[in-house]
């Protein structure tokens, strides 16, 4: 028959020879949490990281976004699934406004304004704004540089405003879409590319146009070197939402072919803002021609 000693389990025999041996040992129970030292924490992560994680996002982030997709979570054909991208509220266009105009360096726009809950309420009405400013701004500067000329009357060019309607437009919508699909076909190649949503972008070019619309109104002082200064120091704040939005997610990529992104990015906003500058803003000046006088048959008497 078994005796007690025989029943006892070999482990519990080894762990109490070796406490015997070293009383100072530290036992761990099964039932309490194990910590990690926070020196030992520390060393796990890889220098650099913590940049990355500000600037690409965290577990918190990426948990508000599984529960940001599970509101949008309607058919694509109902009415509820489109009247999620317009659900906010004035206090949030406002903070992703503010946050557009007065970017913050090392700030991701897109993770630390748009993540949770991207709309397009702000982005339509940001762009429908912009084109009836340039398209008026534009009339009145046209109006004012040829005041007081003699040949000159004023016409209303109400084109102007589907030109615009169709620049701004198509600037907010096709660009997107491009970049958007050219971050797809990167992360099927690189693996740490980071892939904005095509509603994100949306999101991020559309509130990016913002500080055109004051800058439109100033455009309609007559002095070219105000005007373009002022285009300059709109494209600055503008385009630097742009880069400290979409380098982080090509910066992994090939060097090259990341410049080379982040530069056509630029150049295509930069083309938007000198565009319009130059189409509604510089009008040609009229020439004014000398009055014809006719010359009449003079008959001399001999």
């Amino acid at each position: 028959m078994a005796t007690a000693d025989d029943l006892k389990f070999q482990e519990f025999d080894d762990a109490a020879n070796l406490l015997a041996a070293n009383p100072d040992a530290t036992t761990i129970s099964i039932d309490e949490p194990v910590e990690i030292p926070k020196n030992q924490h520390s060393r796990l992560q890889e220098p650099g990281r913590e940049e990355d994680d500000e600037l690409l996002g965290t577990d918190d982030s990426d948990k508000t976004e599984l529960l940001a997709g599970q509101k949008k979570s309607a058919p694509f054909w109902t009415f509820e699934y489109y009247q999620t991208f317009f659900d906010v509220d004035t206090y949030q266009v406002l903070d992703r406004i503010k946050g557009s105009v007065f970017p913050v360096p090392g700030k991701n726009f897109v993770r630390l304004y748009i993540r949770s809950n991207p709309d397009l309420y702000g982005p339509f009405w940001i762009c429908a704004t912009l084109v009836f400013t340039i398209a008026v701004s534009g009339n009145l500067s046209n109006f004012f540089i040829h005041l007081g000329k003699p040949t000159y009357h004023y016409v209303p060019e109400f084109r102007k405003v589907s030109i615009a309607a169709t620049t701004i437009y198509a600037y907010a919508w096709l660009v997107p879409l491009a970049l958007w699909g050219f971050l797809m076909w990167r992360n099927s190649k690189v693996m740490n590319i980071v892939s904005y949503s095509f509603l994100e972008i949306v999101c991020v070019y559309g509130y990016s146009l913002f500080i055109y619309i004051p800058t439109a109104m100033l455009w309609i002082i007559p002095q070219k070197v105000v005007r373009w200064v002022l285009m300059v120091f709109s494209l600055c704040l503008s385009g630097s939402v742009l880069v400290m939005t979409f380098w982080p997610a090509v910066r992994d990529d090939n060097r090259r072919i990341a410049v080379a992104t982040v530069a056509t990015i630029l150049l295509l906003h930069a083309l938007l803002a000198v565009g319009c500058l130059a189409y509604f803003f510089d009008a040609p000046e009229l020439e004014i021609s000398a009055p014809i006088i006719p010359a009449h048959n003079t008959t001399t008497k001999v």
